[in-house]
């Protein structure tokens, strides 16, 4: 009999996508399993070079930063939280950056001992020009990482 591994530390990348839903049910299905920690990990990526520049005040950027706290907060809960009884070992985390820079360094850093990230699929053209970030985490990662596709795209189960 072949003994599969524990984990101790799963960690589940979302974009709030309906492909991040599907996977989100292998993530915690895993965790629940091994009782290990859930971090759930939302990378904001970093705006492109703006062509225009636009000035904000002190006060506006930090209404604007709160808004889109409280919106990520109720993304984490109504997508993900509201699912989880036992939330002692979840870990939420937002990280702002080039998102598989930035899952590759979180990997790392909290030891992280499984991934699981879903993918769109893409294929040719679309490929080519968007890329992949599942692809590039698979390529660079160190664990071990479970990428789900989301046969039907209508969320989690």
């Amino acid at each position: 009999m072949i003994e599969y591994p524990k984990y101790k530390k799963v960690l589940f990348c979302t974009d709030f996508s309906k492909i991040s839903d599907c996977a989100f049910d292998y993530a915690f299905g895993i965790a629940k399993r091994d009782e290990a920690v859930l971090y759930i990990l939302h990378v904001i990526p970093s705006p492109p070079p703006p062509y225009s520049i636009v000035y904000f005040t002190k006060e506006e950027l930090n209404k604007i930063e709160a808004d889109h706290q409280k919106e990520l907060e109720k993304l984490f809960n109504d997508k993900y939280l509201n699912y989880i009884k036992d939330k002692t070992k979840v870990r939420i985390i937002t990280e702002s950056g080039r998102e598989d820079d930035k899952i590759i360094e979180f990997v790392q850093k909290e030891k992280i001992d499984i991934l699981v990230i879903g993918t769109h699929g893409r294929t040719g053209i679309g490929h080519a020009f968007l890329g992949s970030v599942a692809e590039k985490i698979v390529r660079r990662c160190p664990v071990p990482v479970f990428v789900i596709p989301c046969k039907d795209k209508t969320g989690p189960a």
